[in-house]
């Protein structure tokens, strides 16, 4: 049995459940594709984070980072459980707006935030601004002037420290489109600038060093380098931030091959680095504030898909295929992301067929999972796709015009609908007919 699947994942006759619900009943109530989420693993890791602050005695903050799966829904758990979120666009901040979410309680980042955005950011009151650049920050403080609208600001900096991490998922470097280069002096000019503005309210400095992290290396390393700067900064330009966002980034469990740490450890050892900082630099302590996105969701997540047409080469490949792929997971396609599946019907039933699973999609490159060890299958089965639950539906497309799959959350035995399933009219319903010039009628 897959090392992921534990004993209480099934019930009685050995079907995977999700929640404490059947995945084959949630497969045939809400056809596949299907994303589907255990909405009580999620507020458990929420949980979990805030243990570990709260142990340590200092000031945090748990801002989800939504990019990994933003919908209503999941704002509103967000909002249940009380932490913030972060979003990175209009859209992300108005499905926010819909969802009720407390607009105190948001960050919004970019790297290339439009007028219309920063201003709907500033209509409906978001808390704080990570601004990543000098143009961001004029534009900035000339709205705040016109508007004379007091506006709490951070500024994300690339602190030239590179996560072990594939390049797309690679942030803190140097050579990044994010932030204000610190090397440089990018950043201590920005600091000048940022206190300059009179409606604009520094209150901390953010980076994001890479995400899919296994090593706690590269965070130690930010919170000393960070520190140091503060302290130079106080000393230098009279400024020292109360908060240190450093982002999120934590790695998870994909397949048998993935050795990461907890998330909780990062955090753990995040504040005692900073701890230890602080001390030896004889500057205050400071209010942390973590982004975990991926880390909340991904393991949270999986996706159902029907089993239809195989292929079996002989000496060379099987491959089965399914309702879903590329359209509703680009990861594999996009940077050879690795995932694992199990048969639903039954997890547990030994391996006979070493299987590539295969999209729907019009492309050689749309394969979701190499080389799979299954049982026996048949058309019609139901096939789980584990840990499908960051940048899945985040990153859906309707790609050979394909609708995109449901959602539903799952717990305590219950299960939800949240995202409908579109339709085939759902993918016109924006076209609009060609006109027929004048002069041809």
């Amino acid at each position: 049995m897959n090392e992921q699947i534990k004993t209480d994942d099934l019930n009685a006759v050995h079907h995977l459940m999700v929640g404490g619900v059947d995945t084959l009943d949630l497969a045939a109530q809400y056809q596949t594709p299907l994303y589907v989420y255990d909405t009580g693993a999620i507020r458990a890791e929420i949980a979990a984070f805030k243990q570990v602050f709260e142990t340590n005695q200092v000031d945090y903050q748990i801002s989800y980072a939504s990019k990994a799966f933003a919908t209503v829904a999941m704002y509103q758990l967000i909002a249940q459980e009380q932490i913030h979120c972060d979003v990175v666009s209009g859209g992300e901040l108005y499905t926010a707006q819909q969802a009720k979410f407390p607009m105190a309680n948001i960050t919004f980042h970019g790297n290339n935030k439009s007028l219309a955005e920063l201003t709907q950011a500033l209509d409906c009151g978001v808390g704080t601004i990570v601004v990543d650049n000098f143009d961001e920050l004029q534009q900035l403080t000339t709205l705040t002037n016109q508007r004379q609208q007091l506006t709490t600001i951070m500024l994300r900096i690339a602190p030239g420290i590179s996560a072990h991490t594939h390049d797309y998922i690679s942030t803190g470097q140097e050579d990044s489109k994010f932030g204000f280069d610190l090397n440089s002096g990018q950043a201590d000019t920005a600091v000048q600038q940022a206190q300059a503005a009179p409606y604009l309210n520094l209150v901390g400095i953010h980076c994001h060093i890479g995400s899919q992290i296994f090593e706690l290396n590269g965070f130690e390393m930010i919170v000393d380098k960070l520190v140091d700067v503060f302290a130079r900064w106080q000393a230098t330009l009279g400024f020292y931030p109360r908060i240190m966002n450093v982002g999120g980034g934590f790695g998870v469990k994909y397949t048998a091959a993935d050795h990461p740490l907890q998330p909780t450890d990062f955090v753990d050892a995040i504040v005692k680095e900073t701890l230890a900082q602080t001390q030896a630099h004889d500057v205050p302590m400071l209010e942390i504030w973590i982004e975990p996105g991926r880390s909340l969701v991904a393991q949270a997540g999986m996706t159902l898909y029907t089993i239809g047409d195989s292929k079996d080469i002989p000496g060379i490949r099987k491959y089965l295929s399914v309702d879903g792929g590329m359209g509703d997971n680009i990861r594999p396609a996009l940077y050879e992301a690795e995932y694992e599946a199990v048969l639903a019907k039954d997890p547990t039933l030994p391996a006979e067929q070493v299987a590539s699973i295969a999209g729907k999609y019009c492309e050689s490159g749309d394969m979701l999972i190499w080389n799979q060890q299954l049982p026996a299958t048949q058309p019609g089965d139901i096939l789980a796709v584990l840990d499908t639950g960051a940048y899945g539906y985040a990153m859906a497309s309707n790609y050979n015009r394909n609708p995109r799959p449901a959602v539903v959350f799952c717990e305590n035995g219950h299960s939800q609908l949240v995202v409908q399933r579109e339709s085939y009219a759902d993918l016109t319903r924006l076209d609009l007919p060609l006109s027929v010039p004048e002069e041809t009628k």
